[in-house]
């Protein structure tokens, strides 16, 4: 009954609270937090889910310390999010999708089977981004502004582009950290 409360209260009261960041926000922050810690299957501390973002029922998303779901994000199925996880707005994680190997109509296919979506620790996801199933995206990558990630990335590369394709290296790049 406290979980059926819990999304009740996420989904009609506080996902359209204001963003965390404007001055008018008053602890709406704090208060989404709360919510998400009884909703989700795994909850770090100090997670910050932003106005809009909509993960369903929470049941198969695991968020880890310090991690953030962006403005208006969208997580649909098995997503697991690690620890320091910086995601921009509109960003897209989906762990399934649908059949359509036989001629019938697809719509009479049903959905394939669910492929969990892993993001490792360090990882910032640009604004836009979408992730599609079975990815790992690894530790410390940068994930484009707008990219559609396909495949999984290996460890500290920054991705960009649809198909998302590795950039950069972020250890053998420069020092100075911009991504110029």
């Amino acid at each position: 009954m406290r979980r059926l409360a819990a999304y009740i209260a996420y989904y009609f009261v506080a996902r359209h609270l204001p963003e965390s960041t404007k001055p008018y926000a008053f602890g709406a922050k704090r208060v989404r937090r709360l919510l998400v810690q009884q909703l989700l299957c795994e909850c770090g501390s100090s997670v910050n889910v932003e106005h809009g973002a909509d993960f369903g029922s929470g049941s198969r998303v695991r968020l880890g310390d310090r991690s953030g779901i962006g403005v208006n994000c969208r997580l649909i199925g098995d997503v697991r999010i690690g620890n320091d996880v910086m995601m921009g707005p509109d960003v897209l994680i989906v762990s399934v999708s649908h059949r359509f190997a036989s001629p019938s109509p697809m719509i009479d296919q049903g959905m394939g089977d669910s492929r969990e979506v892993v993001i490792d620790d360090d990882v910032w996801i640009g604004a836009r981004a979408i992730i599609l199933p079975g990815v790992h995206i690894s530790r410390g990558v940068v994930v484009g502004a707008g990219s559609v990630v396909t495949r999984s990335i290996p460890p500290n590369s920054v991705v960009a582009g649809n198909p998302a394709r590795v950039v950069k290296d972020r250890v053998f790049s420069s020092s100075d950290g911009d991504s110029r």
